[in-house]
């Protein structure tokens, strides 16, 4: 990708995003009362995630598990169906009544919008990872900004490897233009509200 199209990659994530908290502004404000009301905890759950060039920066996500989830995942690590340095159970009991719905709709991970307009994140990357996952992985995810979509995101990502996954990161990596992050924009409307890749 040249610098003209990292320029006018950069330019699309911005008008995007910002259009995107607009028009979905009265969502936000009726999930966040939901989340509010189911337990009376933060709407939104921050975590540190590592951008371009290996940079520090909390993403911002719905809040769809209860308050107390980090205490509790110690407690279920011997449930962990992940394999590599990611946690994943199916049907997690930390996740709340709302949280389920969220995720299974990709709800959650609309606050990401404001990491994409501070620049952050993109809306087309590989997905970030906290820095201990980061550590065990190819460093060459660091070399673009993460995104809120990627290849693994549209190709039914609970079914595939971590090894798989990064596999397709690094393709994204090598084959980044303007025309791919359109055809993964497209393909990520396609597959939003399907179970499988939710």
């Amino acid at each position: 990708m040249t610098v003209e199209q990292r320029a006018i990659k950069r330019l699309i994530d911005i008008v995007c995003s910002l259009l995107a908290l607009i028009v979905l502004s009265p969502m936000f404000i009726v999930i966040s009362l939901a989340i509010k009301l189911y337990d009376g905890g933060p709407v939104l759950y921050k975590q540190p995630r590592l951008t371009l060039d290996g940079k520090v920066f909390n993403i911002y996500k719905f809040r769809s598990m209860y308050k107390n989830a980090e205490q509790m995942r110690d407690s279920l690590l011997a449930q962990n169906e992940a394999d590599g340095p990611t946690f994943k159970i199916a049907k997690d009991p930390r996740v709340t009544t709302v949280g389920r719905f969220i995720r299974k709709t990709s709800i959650d991970e609309l606050p990401q919008l404001i990491n994409i307009l501070k620049g952050d994140m993109s809306v087309i990357g590989p997905r970030p990872f906290i820095p201990k996952e980061q550590a065990k992985l190819s460093g060459v995810r660091l070399l673009v900004r993460p995104g809120l979509s990627c290849y693994w995101q549209i190709g039914g990502k609970n079914s595939l490897t971590v090894e798989e996954l990064i596999a397709l990161d690094i393709k994204y990596i090598e084959e980044r233009s303007l025309f791919v992050d359109f055809k993964i924009i497209i393909k990520t409307f396609s597959v939003l509200f399907k179970n499988e890749n939710s």
